[in-house]
C-alpha cells in the first residue's frame, strides 16, 4: 500500500504571500481522494521527531536555539517565516514523516511525504523556509540504525540542495545529486557530489535528455541501496520562482522515469514534494498530484 505522510500544515498565521503556496498541502490529499487515486488509509499522521534523531544531523546548539526560539533577528530573517512554537512543532512533524516514510519504503518500495524537501537547512542554520533537513535526517537515521549502507539523495527541485550538500560533504555513505537552475537561488551554491545547473528557459527536451542520461549513470556508479527523491515541481514554466520552462507533462515524464527506474531496479525510494510556486493553484496541485498518481500506477 502507498503510505503518505500528511500533516495539518495550514492552520498557522502567515502573510498572504506565504499562505498561498502553503495551501497546497491541504488540497493535494483532497484532490487525490476525490479522484480515487488514494483513500483515507493511504495517509498517516507522523509523530514528533526525537531529539536523538535530529542530532544525528544537526548541531545541538542550533537545535536548542531553534526549540527555545532564541534565534537572532538575522537568523529568523534567513528563514522567511515568523517564528512560533507551532512552526517548530510542524517542522519536527514533517521531518518525522520522512523518517517514517523511509521505513515504509523499505517495506513497500515507495512512500511519500506531502511536505518535506527542506533541503536548505544546514547542519547549524536554517534558510529559505527550511528549519530541519528532512531527507538528511532520515538518511542518517537509516544509516545509524543499519537499515542501509549507501544512500543517494536525488534533488530535482529547481533550487540547489545547498543544505543537503553541506551536511554530507564528508560522508562517503551518502551521494548527493542536485539538478537545478544555474542562476537561481541559492546564488552561492554548495558543492554536491554531482551538480548540474540548467539555464533559464530550459524546456522539456533539453531537461529530460540530461536527466535521463546522467541519473542512471550516477546511480549505477554509486550502487545505492536506498534513494531519497526531492520531486519539486517548481521547474514548470509558469512557476514564480523557477525560471525554467518545463511543461506539466514534462515534469510528469521526469517523475515517471525516476519512479520506473527505481521500481525496475528494486531500489526503495522515499519522495518528498519540495517546491511549487505557480500563480495558478490548479497547476501546482496537478503537477504534484501526478507524482502520487504515478506511484500508484507503477508500484501498486
Amino acid at each position: 500500500m502507498l503510505k503518505i505522510a500528511h500533516h495539518a500544515l495550514y492552520n498557522h498565521p502567515l502573510k498572504e504571500n506565504h499562505r498561498f503556496p502553503m495551501i497546497k498541502y491541504e488540497l493535494i490529499p483532497e484532490q487525490l481522494i476525490m479522484e480515487n487515486t488514494c483513500v483515507e488509509n493511504n495517509f498517516f499522521k507522523p509523530k514528533i521527531i526525537s531529539e536523538e534523531n535530529v542530532l544525528f544531523t544537526h548541531d545541538k546548539i542550533y537545535f536548542d536555539k531553534l526549540q527555545n526560539q532564541q534565534l537572532d533577528r538575522k537568523e529568523i530573517r534567513a528563514i522567511g517565516f515568523p517564528m512560533s512554537e507551532k512552526l517548530i512543532e510542524r517542522e519536527k512533524t514533517i521531518v518525522q514523516g520522512t523518517v517514517e516514510c523511509s521505513l515504509n519504503s523499505l517495506k513497500y518500495g515507495i512512500s511519500m511525504n506531502i511536505a518535506g524537501g527542506t533541503h536548505h537547512a544546514f547542519t547549524n542554520r536554517a534558510e529559505a523556509f527550511c528549519l530541519l533537513n528532512d531527507q538528511a535526517i532520515a538518511a542518517n537515521f537509516l544509516l545509524k540504525n543499519n537499515y542501509c549502507k549507501k544512500i543517494l539523495i536525488l534533488d530535482l527541485d529547481v533550487h540547489q540542495g545547498n543544505g543537503t550538500a553541506e551536511i554530507f560533504r564528508n560522508n562517503k555513505s551518502v551521494f548527493t545529486i542536485s539538478f537545478h537552475g544555474e542562476k537561481n537561488y541559492p546564488f552561492r551554491k554548495e558543492k554536491s557530489d554531482f551538480d548540474h545547473g540548467f539555464f533559464d528557459g530550459t524546456s522539456d527536451n533539453e531537461y529530460l535528455k540530461k536527466i535521463k542520461y546522467e541519473i542512471p549513470r550516477l546511480i549505477e556508479n554509486f550502487e545505492p541501496d536506498f534513494i531519497f527523491y526531492l520531486s519539486g515541481v517548481d521547474i514548470i514554466e509558469n512557476d514564480k520562482l523557477g525560471r525554467l520552462s518545463v511543461s506539466i507533462n514534462g515534469c510528469k515524464e521526469r517523475d515517471k522515469y525516476i519512479l520506473s527506474y527505481c521500481k525496475s531496479n528494486n531500489i526503495p525510494i522515499q519522495v518528498s514534494m519540495g517546491g511549487g510556486y505557480s500563480p495558478v493553484l490548479r497547476d501546482i496541485i496537478e503537477a504534484h498530484a501526478n507524482t502520487f498518481r504515478l506511484a500508484q500506477e507503477i508500484y501498486f
